[in-house]
């Protein structure tokens, strides 16, 4: 592909990966009026953004196995039209159970398009100037996630649009980049012979991740920690996730080759990926209805606050990835990244129903930096790290953890808001003179009596800390992984010489930068590097 071919082919891919993400976080600061629109119920609230999150997380890994055996651009096709189909369905549902239903489908096509993406750029972009071009990337996911909520309360508040068009509105958008790319994406179709997909794989490790985020979705609040629902939901994923380790260790070509995920540098990315996740998804679902229920602003107004975390992920992906390919190093990058990560959830952690503005943008603003500085570089460093063909399979396990990192920080940070927020709410009750009280599952805060509507404010708004706590103390986690992380120098070829092993890609970290990086060659020591005897 010539270069003008390339950047035609990459604004189609940006532009659709940014309406699929745009997708999972829109609805957040619509749901108070499309659950009442629609006569839902309180745990159906949660599930119109969780059906979709955990559709996505679980065939992330398959969408990327996929591809290394098949056509990527068919298979990218075919996830833009799954997309658009779900996306026109869910706008027009009639009750909460399509919607949820469609969102699900729609979650399906999310997580081809999210690893799809990636797959194909690493496709058509060496890994040292990847960096830059990742930077945009980064810059567009992140943006798209915490801008979702900006854009659903700018629909919901117009009278001439409604809560359906957060659905509608992706479509065209899809539709265009759609046709640009088929127009412009030229990749040599690669059919490798004898190909048995994993089925049982597939289906077991679906099964297993689908079962243990229902339950951290139920648990708690439909049945108790310690019980028989608890223990039957638990012990059955657990139990199928098991089978799916036993399958993958034994067939040809694995969903998720385990060999991959055991080396160092993968294994490290993965735990620092599942802090960034719980960054992009918990931090735009739950800030979104901090500033609504908890300070008492609109939809609109609750995104425009969001700025600065949309500031701060933009600015840090752009500069962080002109950089990362300026100096072909990664991990000096992705430590910065976690380290302002874990501050600006601190900072956010002692926010109340009264803490200033400002103080508020700053820990935003440090959570956005953090985001982008260590989202793309996380992918980067797994993919310089294994050989073309491990490409797909890579980068897939990086953005499934990543993504159950969402999904599991939407559904655990869900339940321990819902847990401060009653005990909160029954206080505040109390202090009134009013027993017992079911205002904690009003979502029409405006409807409620002043003196009630005051209680149900500051206990949002002074449960939301607990939650960044939390987060603080996972992020600490991926400092320590990155920290770990070792050094790599990002090389200009697209596939590792034939004989060298995917460690041969790491380097010291004092190496200087101007060690030519490897290219492949038919003589090992051509390229630079030396056999590593496997």
């Amino acid at each position: 592909m010539s270069r003008r071919q390339t950047l035609e082919a990459l604004s189609g891919l940006l532009l659709v990966l940014f309406v699929a993400m745009l997708s999972a976080t829109v609805v957040s600061t619509a749901l108070p009026q499309i659950i009442g629109a629609l006569k839902g119920s309180q745990s159906q609230y949660t599930w119109v953004v969780t059906a979709t999150l955990l559709v996505s997380t679980a065939s992330t890994p398959i969408w990327g196995k996929l591809a290394d055996l098949y056509d990527k651009k068919l298979l990218l096709e075919i996830g833009i039209v799954i997309f658009t189909v779900a996306s026109l369905v869910s706008g027009f549902a009639q009750n909460t159970g399509q919607l949820i239903a469609a969102r699900a489908v729609q979650g399906l096509g999310l997580g081809a398009l999210q690893i799809l993406v990636q797959i194909v750029m690493a496709s058509m972009i060496s890994p040292r100037d990847r960096g830059r071009y990742y930077g945009y990337l980064g810059a567009v996911m992140a943006v798209a996630t915490v801008g979702g909520p900006l854009l659903g309360g700018l629909i919901v508040d117009a009278s001439w649009l409604g809560w359906r068009w957060c659905f509608f509105i992706g479509v065209p958008f899809a539709v265009v980049a759609f046709g640009l790319l088929h127009k412009t994406l030229h990749l040599p179709t690669v059919r490798r012979g004898g190909v048995k997909i994993d089925y049982w794989g597939a289906l077991l490790i679906a099964a297993g991740v689908s079962l243990l985020l229902l339950w951290i979705t139920f648990v708690g609040e439909s049945f108790a920690w310690v019980s028989w629902e608890s223990f039957t939901m638990a012990g059955a994923g657990v139990v199928l996730l098991a089978a799916a380790v036993w399958v993958e260790a034994r067939v040809a070509e694995p969903v998720v080759p385990l060999d991959i995920i055991a080396r160092r540098n993968t294994a490290l990315s993965i735990v620092a990926s599942l802090a960034v996740g719980m960054a992009m998804f918990g931090g735009a679902v739950f800030l979104g209805q901090y500033f609504q229920i908890g300070r008492g602003y609109s939809p609109t107004e609750a995104g425009l606050l969001t700025i600065p975390m949309m500031v701060g992920v933009l600015g840090s992906s752009t500069i962080i990835g002109r950089l990362t390919t300026k100096t072909a190093r990664v991990k000096p990058y992705i430590v910065f990244g976690t380290v302002v990560l874990t501050a600006g959830f601190a900072a956010l952690s002692v926010i109340d129903h009264a803490t200033p503005l400002p103080y508020v943008a700053f820990g935003m603003l440090l959570v956005g930096i953090g985001v982008g500085a260590s989202m793309q570089n996380l992918v980067l460093v797994v993919q310089n790290s294994v050989p073309l063909k491990e490409v797909g399979a890579a980068s897939g396990a990086v953005t499934f953890f990543r993504s159950l990192g969402g999904t599991i920080g939407v559904s655990v940070l869900g339940a321990v808001l819902a847990n401060h927020v009653a005990t909160n709410i029954t206080r505040g009750l109390e202090r009134l003179g009013i027993q017992g009280g079911g205002a904690g599952g009003d979502l029409d805060i405006a409807a409620l009596p002043a003196p009630v509507r005051e209680i149900v404010r500051a206990a949002y708004g002074d449960a939301t800390g607990h939650i960044f706590l939390i987060s603080a103390g996972i992020a600490v986690v991926g400092i320590v992984a990155a920290l770990a992380l070792k050094p790599v120098v990002l090389r200009d070829a697209l596939d590792l010489p034939a004989d060298t092993a995917p460690e041969a890609a790491t380097a010291p970290e004092t190496a200087p930068e101007t060690v030519p990086a490897p290219r492949p060659a038919d003589d090992p020591k051509e390229a630079g590097v030396t056999p590593s005897g496997r």
